[in-house]
């Protein structure tokens, strides 16, 4: 069975308690202003400022504010990846996937009263969602892989799209949930996981059902046109572009 949430409760990041990686100290100190004022009024000097970096220093480790955010994808990308183990390897599918959504919203609570507000901001930017499901799409990639789900198959795209769509929905039961056990996430976490297991055995279905129409479809294209000999000399002797075999 999926284990629950080790420490679920949030706190600011700290500047001062973070590693010396500075891509490290620049995220926290963003969430650790996001968690006071609104995204809008973050200004880059303002976060350079926080992490104690110059600004030269920040653009050289992020082009800009959505990037830092790209830096949080992937400080818990290593974070879960780092934690994953065989435990559940011989637990269903369904199994694994909460113990791993659980495992990355434990690393995303240091973050969550910044997360509360940015995500609040970037709700009313369609620009920067297409642009932060980019980010999620190569993070679950890799997510997914790292419980044993395949991803490269021909449903592999279904599944890590369908991964993003449930992970945003359970984390926006999440950052409202400040109960110690978090037992809203989780059962939100349960009924996402039922309506995805059903929406893909549906897709698995389809799939297996349409496999003679891709043959087909695949054996149409390959085909190459065949003219008969005969037929192709008469149309070219009527042309002006007849020129006789050497």
């Amino acid at each position: 069975m999926a284990r629950k949430p080790a420490s679920p409760t949030a706190s600011e990041p700290s500047v001062s308690a973070a590693p010396a990686d500075p891509r490290r100290l620049v995220v926290a100190a963003l969430f650790k202003l996001a968690a006071e004022r609104s995204w809008d009024e973050i200004e880059l000097g303002d976060i350079a400022t926080e992490a104690g970096v110059s600004l030269a220093a920040l653009r050289n480790l992020f082009p800009s504010k959505l990037a830092i955010l790209g830096g949080l994808t992937r400080i818990v990308d290593e974070a879960v990846l780092a934690g994953a183990s065989d435990d559940l390897a011989a637990e269903p599918a369904r199994e694994r996937m909460f113990d791993l959504v659980m495992r990355r919203l434990d690393a995303l609570t240091p973050y969550k009263a910044g997360l509360r507000r940015v995500v609040r901001a970037v709700r009313r930017d369609p620009l920067t969602l297409a642009a932060l499901n980019r980010a999620s799409v190569n993070s679950w990639r890799y997510m997914l892989a790292s419980a044993g789900i395949a991803t490269e198959d021909a449903l592999g795209p279904v599944r890590v799209q369908g991964a993003v769509l449930l992970m945003a929905r359970v984390a926006e039961t999440w950052l409202e949930d400040d109960e110690p056990e978090l037992s809203r996430t989780m059962a939100r976490l349960d009924r996402e996981l039922k309506t995805a297991s059903w929406v893909l055995s549906r897709a698995e279905d389809v799939h297996r059902l349409t496999a003679p129409l891709r043959g087909l479809a695949r054996a149409l294209c390959g085909a190459r046109p065949r003219v008969r000999r005969r037929e192709r000399g008469d149309a070219d002797r009527n042309g002006e572009d007849y020129a006789p075999a050497i």
